[in-house]
């Protein structure tokens, strides 16, 4: 069976009304604690870093901390979230995916700041899908305007024929340092080298497609696969498909947040659709059959005689499905009945009668109340 996983509050040692400094500040304390210089004779220090990584993540984000709060770490998977930390393969690379590696936290832990190529961002986007989609999953294409690795020089920033050559000012480092002499010692800065701006190099002559940049802005499209059962509000990501990184650097990620479009039929409660079924006075009194639409086509559906507004029937297994699979939800019909009010005169007449053979309780059922609940006996 896999490991449960544990509470992300838990893990950071923080209240569940913590605020983000707060979080931050415990992270931040985890960090220095399982740093794996500290704790080499704790073979597992690097694993609960990453477990603490994720709790980070997701406790840092508003959107995710609320899903989490409200849905706890089953309603993140089934939004189509999955933690950044398993992607990396060094505590230091999990550690800038999250602060950056010119956080002051770096200096801290490795003695150094090291700049490199940045990251794409990532590209939020949504697509509206109906319930007849979600009952079986769809194919959408998904366009946005993202920025996206010049194909004339293939990223590199250099006009084709020409080369890319090392930074002079860094020496390929990707940043520079200075030294100042102060009362109390030496101190040293750093920051990303403003030539090649943190890459280590530059190309012989830009591109003059890009500008030397290795990236233009341009319409992309993703082709998306919608799974079965998804629900309005829910993520999918897809690695890499964001805005392309300066050269060198890695792609950001896309985030398509689906949209269930609102269907007049049915109303949806998780996996469960609730419809409703219009019966006349007469044939929920005598009972019959009444055609109401599923997402599977239309269905006759039997209504006992003396039905009463409000009354359900439950049609089992044609609802719809989970993200995760297994039968279907139900589909539940409320009975509404309603009665006539233009009535001819020999409807009238007939109507008349009938309230007559009734006689003055209406033929109500034996042992309800004014509300419609049986009336308790007292003892």
């Amino acid at each position: 069976m896999p490991a449960v996983k544990r509470d992300y509050y838990e893990v950071l040692g923080v209240e569940r009304g913590a605020g983000d400094a707060e979080i931050k500040k415990a992270f931040r304390r985890l960090a220095r604690e399982l740093h794996p210089d500290v704790n080499r004779h704790d073979p597992e220090a690097e694993e609960k870093f990453k477990e603490a990584a994720e709790a980070y993540e997701v406790l840092s984000d508003p959107q995710r901390r609320r899903t989490y709060d409200a849905l706890g770490h089953e309603g993140l998977r089934s939004g189509g979230w999955a933690p950044r930390a398993d992607a990396f393969g060094s505590f230091e690379d999990v550690l800038s995916a999250f602060f950056g590696r010119g956080d002051p936290i770096f200096s801290d832990l490795f003695g150094f700041t090291r700049s490199g190529p940045a990251g794409g961002a990532d590209v939020a986007a949504h697509v509206e899908v109906t319930l007849e989609e979600v009952l079986s999953g769809t194919t959408r294409d998904v366009t946005f305007e993202g920025a996206s690795t010049c194909e004339r020089c293939d990223g590199t920033g250099a006009e084709p024929g020409t080369e890319v050559l090392t930074c002079e000012t860094c020496d390929g480092v990707g940043e520079i340092r200075e030294v100042s002499r102060t009362v109390f010692g030496q101190l040293v800065r750093s920051g990303a080298c403003p030539t090649c701006g943190g890459r280590g190099e530059v190309p012989e002559r830009p591109c003059t497609e890009c500008g030397g940049e290795g990236r233009v802005v341009r319409s992309r499209t993703w082709q998306l696969d919608v799974p079965a059962g998804i629900e309005s509000g829910q993520r999918i990501r897809i690695s890499g498909a964001g805005h392309a990184g300066e050269p060198g650097g890695p792609a950001g990620d896309l985030y398509v947040e689906a949209i269930v479009a609102e269907d007049e039929r049915f109303e949806r409660h998780g996996r469960d659709l609730v419809a409703v079924a219009e019966v006349s006075v007469t044939r929920a009194m005598l009972g019959g059959a009444v055609t109401i639409p599923t997402l599977d086509g239309e269905r006759e559906v039997e209504i006992p005689a003396g039905s009463q507004t409000g009354e359900r029937i439950t049609l089992r297994g044609v609802g719809l499905p989970s993200l995760h699979g297994g039968r279907r939800g139900d589909q539940h019909v409320l009975v509404d009945v309603f009665v006539p009010t233009r009535l001819n005169k020999e409807q009238r007449e007939l109507a008349r009668q009938l309230d007559e053979s009734l006689g003055p309780d209406g033929g109500r059922r034996e042992g309800r109340g004014r509300f419609g609940r049986r009336a308790r006996r007292r003892r």
